[in-house]
């Protein structure tokens, strides 16, 4: 391909968010400028142990980074901005433009991860115009969604307009009041949209999404009917359910305490920006409500998902310092389960319920609506936008073939659009759509209490030890390559019938036996002072170790050898003969 057609394709590239749910990413690129479209987290599975965060594989920025040109927020959620903050201990963005709360959110995490100076943070407001690099003006566009200021995008290149919706729903009567504005998608429709990449978290259910406002009075029959404390958990990001909880609140005479560090966060930098109004004396601390008469209590708390390390969940497992759950307490989880979280949360509340505590959950409750449109709304975005070009983005498989087959029945032919993965490299010109390559597009772990990646292979190594078990093994080797002691073992959480005394017999014999066959090759005694390979020797008996004893005990336990070696090599005397050092195991006993 000649230079001038490769710079006329427009190439956008996801690397999170499709055949999924989170760590939304976006990558476009036009000639040798990159705009990034948000940079989202997921949470880990059970089956990562000890991972806190997942992040997209960014190989592709790293080995690019010189090409990036800034960066597009559409909203405040985790799974939009969470991983930013680590993406740029790898490399810089020289600009960031977002919303007013999602840029107040931001400004914490970077100040706090220590990488506030390798960025600059530039807030918008609605159809406000931004110039990122040679070709690309980016328009906000007000939407409505579960969070406030939540925007979609119009990104104007050379080759047209591709709107990209972000999160969004069709909600006519805003909490905030803060309508979709409909009336500028229609005049890019009218203008001509090349392409647009269309939110699909609900594309598999019919109609429209109901009304953030329709929730108000399930709630507020659920407070009046609540004669102790009342507890509500929900999505810590959901300013609007906030709002209107504080607003029931002081209807039905309560004083409101808050519990846990995200949602603190969220109330304080959403009050700030005039997103949450209500009177200081509502918002009180927690001890100052534990004298109060319980009916004039209410406990607003994370953890509507199940997390761990959530107040709720802590408060279910009876692990939080300073509150336990009452009889007679009413626990309202305003949130439906994220897929992958439902045995969380109900554990969470069968726990809640054993305790006394009377929980309201589930859909038939009215007391939680989805931030995200259903097949009416995604039709709707459709008829105003007419894109000549269509991807179904943000979703699980299913999702995205389902959102292709409502756009194909709006007129949009199957030549015209395209299912995609992560890592696919998508070009677009002003006549074709088309898959035109793949970048690195799995994931990176991210285990915060060591602020490092996890490797595959210590994730591996993780799960064994969690299904399996592992093995300790403690030997003593002296110059000669013989045991000096009886190793010892010990087993941690391995299931196995063998004695632990045949046990350590066969694993010393094993060990015999891999010394007496390949000390050689690891020792050097001929010179003055003998040369002996530690490290190769460990390895090797290590993993040989660990083949005989998986073989043995018909199990995959991760094997662990400490080798204790001399402190000092043997020292030739007159006679010709070495003298042995102190070892390791002499000088600690």
């Amino acid at each position: 391909m000649a230079k001038n057609e490769a710079n006329s394709a427009l190439k956008i590239i996801p690397l999170g968010g499709l055949h999924e749910i989170g760590k939304n990413t976006c990558v476009f690129e036009y000639d040798d400028e990159i705009v990034l479209l948000d940079a989202g987290l997921a949470f880990p599975t059970e089956a990562m142990h000890g991972v806190n965060i997942v992040l997209p594989d960014t190989t592709y920025l790293r080995e690019n980074h010189h090409k990036i040109k800034g960066m597009i927020v559409t909203h405040g959620h985790e799974d939009h901005i969470g991983g930013i903050a680590f993406h740029l201990k790898q490399f810089e963005i020289p600009v960031i433009y977002g919303p007013r709360l999602a840029m107040a959110m931001l400004e914490g995490k970077l100040e706090e991860a220590g990488v506030r100076d390798r960025t600059e943070l530039r807030t918008v407001l609605p159809r406000d115009v931004v110039r990122i690099g040679k070709s690309f003006f980016v328009e906000y566009i007000r939407n409505t969604h579960s969070i406030a200021d939540s925007f979609t995008v119009a990104i104007h290149t050379p080759l047209g307009v591709v709107i990209h919706t972000g999160d969004f729903k069709i909600d006519h009567t805003p909490v905030d009041g803060e309508r979709f504005d409909l009336q500028r998608l229609a005049e890019h429709g009218e203008q001509g949209v090349l392409c647009l990449l269309s939110d699909s978290t609900n594309s598999e259910v019919p109609g429209f999404t109901p009304s953030e406002r329709s929730v108000y009075p399930n709630l507020d029959r659920v407070f009046s009917q609540a004669s102790g404390r009342l507890f509500v958990t929900t999505f810590a990001s959901s300013v609007h359910r906030i709002n209107m909880i504080l607003d029931l609140a002081k209807k039905h005479n309560r004083v409101v305490t808050v519990v846990g560090r995200s949602m603190l966060n969220l109330i304080a930098h959403a009050r700030n920006l005039g997103y949450i109004k209500c009177e200081d004396n509502l918002l009180q601390p927690l001890h100052a409500v534990r004298n109060l008469p319980e009916e004039n209590v209410l406990i607003l708390t994370t953890g509507s998902q199940g997390e761990p390390m959530s107040a709720m969940t802590r408060i279910a497992n009876k692990e939080h310092p300073h509150i336990k759950i009452r009889q007679g307490d009413t626990v309202v989880f305003s949130a439906n389960p994220i897929p992958g979280n439902t045995i969380a949360v109900v554990n969470t509340i069968d726990k809640l319920m054993i305790q006394g505590a009377k929980v309201v959950y589930g859909r038939d409750k009215g007391i939680h609506v989805s931030g995200h449109g259903c097949q009416e709304d995604q039709k709707l975005m459709i008829a105003l936008t007419r894109p000549k070009f269509f991807v179904p983005f943000h979703g699980e498989h299913r999702m995205l073939v389902k959102h292709a087959e409502t756009a194909q029945s709006m007129g949009i032919s199957a030549e015209n659009m395209i299912v995609i993965q992560n890592g696919d490299v998508v070009e677009l010109t002003e006549d074709a759509i088309r898959v035109a390559g793949k970048v690195p597009s799995g994931i990176e772990l991210v285990d915060t209490t060591s602020s490092g990646m996890v490797s595959a292979k210590v994730l591996q190594e993780r799960q064994r030890m969690a299904e399996e078990g592992i093995v300790t093994i403690a030997a003593a080797i002296d110059w000669s390559g013989k045991l000096m002691a009886k190793p010892e073992i010990h087993l941690r959480g391995v299931v196995t019938s063998v004695e632990r005394s045949l046990l350590q017999k066969w694993v010393q014999q094993r060990i015999e036996e891999i010394l007496s066959v390949r000390w050689s090759e690891f020792a050097s005694l001929e010179g003055e002072q003998p040369e002996v390979d530690w490290g190769g020797l460990q390895e090797t008996l290590e993993r040989e170790l660990q083949r005989s004893i998986r073989r043995e005990l018909q199990c995959q336990p991760s094997v662990t050898l400490l080798m204790q070696i001399p402190d000092e090599p043997p020292v030739k005397v007159a006679d010709g003969r070495r003298r042995r050092p102190r070892t390791t195991a002499q000088v600690a006993s």
